[in-house]
Parts: structure tokens; C-alpha cells; sequence
């Protein structure tokens, strides 16, 4: 299913010249013109981009806020109004199965996650509401967003009439715009990452496509799932369905940002707990650089190989390619998870490297290059 900007674009004609892809969920533009100069723009300039394969799902109801406190690994409870926290949902087992924001509007909550985890997370939620005064609906077909990220981000929605005060992380503000789309329902959130800067605008299917020509006149870059597949990865941002599966454990995965271990009972709490005092899980999540700049591939077998011969000490999830470096995420054992590390991917020696890749520009940095300190 095509997003609704795309849906908007089609329709009159003007959808970008690369063929659309399935992207977490939805159809969008893989490119508007080539990935690289996408790519810099969400690093050094200010890039658009499509975020209509994220869904929204309102929850309303006295109970909202105990039941859904009690669903999630974060703190629901003591949540101001206006801000978000990002958190996993999980089985009784403690497997993770699915993530998402949620945020607190007032009057609701507001969970924000990729379409293609929606059914899993609606039927997941119709479980465990029993007795509970708590109404779940999916707001996918009313709310879609568009997303700008850059330096430039905080001047470009100035300059398309988007007038945006000083915002922490997962902080929303709602306005009325002063740009052509003239709607009512516009909300600015700031992005989780303080480092760099970005921001989510969500606004009625209706309006995004001149929300998203208004960007575009402001001097913004338009920029497809491409280039945002290769900031996700620069930026060593695990994706649910990709890199976190319902088989690994909250810890594995490094996204302590997701975990409060004061907030009380949750489904999954006490293999989370138990982990927490007892000892760190065998495998870590990490990224990999290839040493003479070979292409990593998805599914890849990371090695470790010594006079007894090699073992697998990891898997790589998630893989892109940088003007001088090839990239890539994944798993490892933990007592192999030193940045600058010698592995073996497909043959092709690698090293362990540190997340993120780059603190700032648009290639991964010198520290990440430096050959790896090998164990005597």
C-alpha cells in the first residue's frame, strides 16, 4: 500500500522518477536523485522525507495509562503530557515483540510505530485489555508525517511556515501553520537523537503533499528510504523485523533507552529484571567494518578464527556501503565485542567497531578505520 504522500504524488503525476519500494510496511520513493547527495543532505544540509509507513494507534479510556504501563518495558506512568519515551513490547518469555513510541497527549496516548507491526501489536493489545477501560484505535488512514532532519532542519520549517520553539527530545508541539496546507492538526515532534537534529511533523493525509511542497520550496532535500536506510545504519539504529526479532532479549540489543527497571510490573519483567541482576546476556549488538572496503552481505556469519581453527561468534543484520567504507550491523558474543577487533565476514577481514559510526559529516570516522588491537 502506498503512503499517502505517494498516494498524493501518484495522483497528480508526480511521482519520483525511481521505481517506489516496500519500506518498513508502506510503499515509498527508494530515491528522488541519487543516495549519496540524499544522504549528505540528512547529515550536513536539511533532507525531507516520507514517514507515512509509521502508523498511529490512539488509546483512550480511565485505564490507559495503569494498563499501558503495564505493557511496556518504559515508564507510561509518570510521562509528562507532551512528550514520548521509546519502549518494546514483550511476551511473557521476555522476547521482544515489537517496539514503538508512545507518547502522552492529555486527553489520550499516542503509540507511533512501522505499519508492518501493526497488526501484531493491535491483536497483542485486544489480548490483554480484559476488564480494562481502554479503547484502542488505529489512526493509520487519518494521521500521516513527514519527517526533515539536518542542521538546517529548525531554519527549513521556519522558512515553510512551520514557526517551532526549542523542543527536547520527543517533545510535541501543536500549531497552526502559516504554510499553503492551511491545516488545522499540525504537530511538530523533536527527534530522540539530541545529537543530531530532526523533527516529525504530523499533519491529515490531506494536507501532506502540500506540507511536503512547502518543505521543498524552503530548500529542503527530498530524500528517499535509501538514503534513510543508510542514515538508519550510520547512525547504528536497530530496525524491528530486521535487527530486533522476536527471538532476542531487551539486553542483547543495547537500547537501554527502551528499559526503566523502576517503573514496576510489565509483561516480560521478570526475565528483564532477572538478567539485570544476574549478569549481562551472552551476545551484544555492535557494527562492523570491512577492512578493504568489500561489500558486507545481510545474513553473514561473523568469525573469529585462532590456531584451533574458526568459530561463529556473530550474525550480521543489516548492511550499507560508504564512499571509502562498507558498514554494517549485527551481533556478537560479548567477550568479542571490543571496537577494533579483528572478525572474519565471508572471508573478508573486519573490525568490530563502536555505535554510532560517525558523531558528525558523512563518513564513518577515523577511529573506526584504525586497524584492530589484537589479544596476544
Amino acid at each position: 500500500m502506498n503512503t499517502p504522500l505517494q498516494a498524493a504524488l501518484c495522483s497528480q503525476g508526480n511521482a519520483p522518477a525511481a521505481s517506489l519500494t516496500d519500506y518498513r510496511g508502506a510503499a515509498t520513493a527508494a530515491l528522488f536523485s541519487d543516495r549519496q547527495t540524499e544522504f549528505d543532505a540528512l547529515r550536513t544540509g536539511c533532507g525531507a522525507y516520507d514517514l507515512g509507513f509509521r502508523a498511529k494507534i490512539s488509546l483512550t479510556g480511565s485505564d490507559r495509562v495503569r494498563w499501558l504501563n503495564g505493557m511496556v518495558t518504559n515508564n507510561i506512568r509518570d510521562l509528562a503530557q507532551g512528550h514520548g519515551v521509546y519502549a518494546f513490547v514483550l511476551n511473557p518469555q521476555g522476547r521482544i515483540l515489537g517496539d514503538m513510541v508512545a507518547y502522552n497527549l492529555g486527553e489520550s496516548l499516542l503509540v507511533d510505530t512501522d505499519r508492518g507491526q501493526v497488526e501484531k501489536l493491535l491483536a497483542t493489545f485486544d489480548h490483554y485489555i480484559i476488564m480494562d477501560d481502554v479503547e484502542v484505535e488505529n489512526l493509520s488512514d487519518k494521521l500521516t508525517a513527514v519527517g526533515v532532519r539536518g542542521p538546517r532542519s529548525r531554519a527549513i520549517l521556519q522558512g515553510a511556515g512551520l514557526k517551532t520553539p526549542e523542543l527536547m527530545p520527543l517533545q510535541t508541539f501543536s500549531l497552526q501553520c502559516d504554510c499553503e496546507c492551511g491545516c488545522l492538526d499540525c504537530t511538530i515532534v523533536r527527534a530522540e537523537d539530541p545529537a543530531h537534529e530532526a523533527y516529525e511533523i504530523w499533519v491529515a493525509p490531506q494536507f501532506v503533499k502540500q506540507l511536503w511542497e512547502a518543505l521543498l520550496a524552503a530548500g529542503a532535500t527530498p530524500v528517499g528510504a535509501e538514503a534513510l536506510e543508510m542514515d538508519r545504519i550510520v547512525s547504528g539504529i536497530p530496525l524491528y523485523g530486521v535487527d530486533i526479532r522476536e527471538r532476542d532479549l531487551p539486553q542483547e540489543t543495547e537500547q537501554t533507552r527502551a528499559l526503566n527497571f523502576s517503573k514496576g510490573c510489565y509483561v516480560g519483567q521478570e526475565i528483564v529484571e532477572r538478567i539485570r541482576s544476574r549478569g549481562n546476556v551472552h551476545r551484544k549488538f555492535t557494527g562492523f567494518v570491512s577492512q578493504n572496503g568489500a561489500p558486507i552481505a545481510v545474513g553473514a556469519k561473523v568469525m573469529m578464527g585462532d590456531a584451533a581453527g574458526e568459530k561463529e561468534v556473530g550474525e550480521i543484520t543489516s548492511a550499507t556501503t560508504l564512499p571509502l567504507q562498507s558498514i554494517a550491523l549485527g551481533y556478537i558474543r560479548r567477550e568479542h565485542a571490543i571496537p577494533h577487533k579483528e572478525v572474519t565476514i565471508a572471508g573478508e577481514k573486519a573490525w568490530v567497531a563502536a555505535l554510532p559510526f560517525a558523531d558528525a559529516g558523512s563518513l564513518v570516522s577515523e577511529h573506526d578505520r584504525k586497524p584492530a588491537i589484537q589479544e596476544a
